[in-house]
């Protein structure tokens, strides 16, 4: 079953034949074996640099590919297409954009190359605190100007990756929220190498979930940091974190359909293959037309994602299909994963079937990066124009 959108008009068909060839050198098995052992796929991720896969957004004149946000959505929906799971290195994709947009000179010149040929892993985004959640403007995490250095202070939740990441993406308060208009005023956005501060200020504590996914808590006692950590201007911090949540939106919304298509693949073809009482379950519209609904779901998000990445690349608004694409992909990659455990029946539950392991990986997309009632609340107010709900 071809679930592309069309073959002959696709511009990154080349780049997906080749994600895929990647993705087959590391199949069931692996990524099973390391979920038993809440192991991190460090040889999948090296992979994938070595191929300039994870360097597709960093420009040519600094060891990139330069190709579009487009690309970097065809990457990651073939790695979750294939049965992988790009969480291990995904933002090192959507982070970028804040880094390109707002980095100086100095720092682009410094860590680009690095990120690009793999010396440097840029994986972590500090921003989630335990009291705030989504409520960005209400973290509590500081950073206080001292002489040529910032010490920051406070702690950090879900920040995913933490553990494998050489440079952290850093949001934190610098001008308190009763001296500033307005509450989004007065955070600031930094680099953190974090290979000089950590155990030195730095702490980071894993965080056990039901998914092999590796994300931490991490505390932040007086850590120094150089002056030169600051990225743009101070206290314009919130908008540059904003400037990068479309593009991680639309990314998700690619992940969420890649793995819509393999649980559908998945179903299908043990729909057709699987007989009972004489005839190929698949014959039955109680399994059939599940599949049908969660097919015609994942290609609803597929449209939305392509008008989307249009708009972004096109540097228009894309605010509205950022967050539509990413609450019907989850929607359309979780209708799948029912379906394709009900299909299976009791061998939907096997681990070596590979389909509870991806049923529990997707189910994330419902929460995070942002939960599918916030996406709501932004259609409420910022597309249909109603009160403000939160």
């Amino acid at each position: 079953m071809d679930q592309s959108i069309n073959p002959e008009a696709d511009p990154h068909a080349e780049i997906r034949r080749e994600v895929g060839k990647l993705c087959a050198r590391f199949p069931g098995e692996y990524w099973r074996k390391l979920d038993a052992e809440r192991g991190y796929p460090t040889e999948f991720v090296n992979a994938l640099t070595r191929e300039g896969w994870l360097g597709a957004l960093i420009p040519e004149e600094f060891g990139g590919s330069g190709l579009p946000l487009s690309a970097a959505a065809a990457i990651l929906e073939e790695i979750h297409a294939s049965g992988s799971n790009g969480g291990a290195c995904h933002a090192q994709m959507y982070i970028m954009g804040t880094l390109l947009r707002h980095g100086s000179e100095a720092q682009k010149a410094e860590y680009l190359p690095k990120i690009a040929s793999g010396e440097l892993r840029l994986q972590a985004f500090g921003v989630t605190e335990p009291t705030s959640g989504t409520d960005t403007t209400a973290l509590r995490t500081t950073a206080r100007r001292e002489g040529d250095t910032w010490v920051v202070k406070g702690q950090k939740i879900w920040t995913s990756r933490a553990e494998h990441s050489d440079l952290m993406l850093l949001l934190a308060r610098t001008t308190p929220r009763d001296q500033v208009a307005k509450k989004t005023e007065g955070l600031s956005t930094f680099l953190v190498d974090m290979r000089k501060v950590l155990n030195n200020g730095l702490t980071i504590r894993p965080i056990r979930t039901m998914m092999n996914h590796n994300t931490c808590e991490v505390f932040f006692d007086d850590m120094v940091i150089p002056a030169d950590a600051l990225v743009g201007v101070e206290g314009k911090g919130f908008r540059y974190i904003l400037d990068g949540m479309n593009a991680e939106r639309l990314l998700i919304t690619a992940e969420c359909i890649g793995d819509a298509k393999w649980f559908i693949g998945k179903a299908t073809a043990y729909a057709k293959e699987r007989v009972l009482f004489g005839r190929p379950i698949g014959q039955n519209q109680g399994v059939q037309f599940p599949i049908a609904r969660a097919y015609a779901q994942m290609r609803a998000a597929e449209g939305i994602l392509q008008r989307g990445l249009q708009k972004f690349e096109a540097g228009q608004n894309c605010g509205e299909e950022a967050n539509m694409g990413k609450m019907l992909g989850a929607e359309a990659s979780w209708a799948a994963a029912e379906a394709c455990v009900q299909t299976h029946g009791g061998f939907g539950f096997a681990e070596e079937y590979d389909i509870e392991r991806k049923f529990r990986e997707t189910r994330l997309y419902q929460v995070a990066p942002i939960s599918t009632n916030l996406i709501l609340s932004y259609i409420g107010e910022h597309v249909l124009g109603l009160p403000r709900s939160y």
